[in-house]
């Protein structure tokens, strides 16, 4: 069967790529204070109804960034290349998971406060429950001895917190990536 959806025009997807890219950069330099829609259109050279058109509104634009990353983070667990993706041991997957997610949200720390502060996105529950299972099949495969599940959203829990923000705004990543891996390390040995 053939998909049948309409292919975006090239202008449109142009101009997608522009307001996004824009939107992270504002992000990136002021924070999300900084993040306006008459900013955005400014830097990305569109106008400012073609991002209430295509985004709907600030939290729909700031939304699609986080919308992003999560999916392609989740096609790279899903089909990507070991040891983040399937064909790696367990205990490889499951540390390749966690560096990923902590460069995700290190990389960016701006967009994840400002998510944080909205409402939750429309796909939060379908994101946190593929991260959830993930780990907790990997976990439960590794450790069969523990809930799984529960140890599972406890790692996944820190590395959204406050501590990983103020780590990433102190110019703190990699302190935090090997952090994040030892915690990781430990729960995999088995007592």
């Amino acid at each position: 069967m053939t998909d049948r959806r309409p292919t975006e025009r090239a202008d449109a997807a142009r101009n997608r790529r522009a307001i996004l890219d824009a939107t992270a950069a504002l992000l990136a330099e002021h924070g999300a204070a900084g993040v306006t829609m008459d900013r955005v259109a400014a830097v990305a050279g569109v106008g400012k109804g073609t991002i209430f058109h295509r985004f709907g509104s600030r939290a729909g634009l700031l939304y699609e960034l986080v919308a992003e990353g999560a999916v392609a983070l989740m096609a790279a667990v899903s089909s990507g290349p070991p040891p983040l993706g399937p064909g790696a041991p367990a205990t490889d997957r499951l540390l390749a998971f966690f560096d990923a997610m902590t460069r995700m949200v290190t990389d960016d720390v701006e967009l994840i406060a400002a998510y944080q502060a909205m409402p939750p996105h429309p796909r939060s529950a379908e994101f946190h429950t593929f991260w959830v299972q993930h780990i907790g099949t990997l976990l439960h495969e590794v450790r069969p001895d523990i809930d799984a599940d529960t140890v599972g959203a406890l790692l996944l829990s820190t590395v959204g917190g406050e501590l990983a923000q103020q780590l990433a705004r102190a110019g703190e990543v990699d302190r935090l990536r090997s952090a994040v891996a030892e915690v990781v390390r430990s729960v995999l040995r088995a007592p």
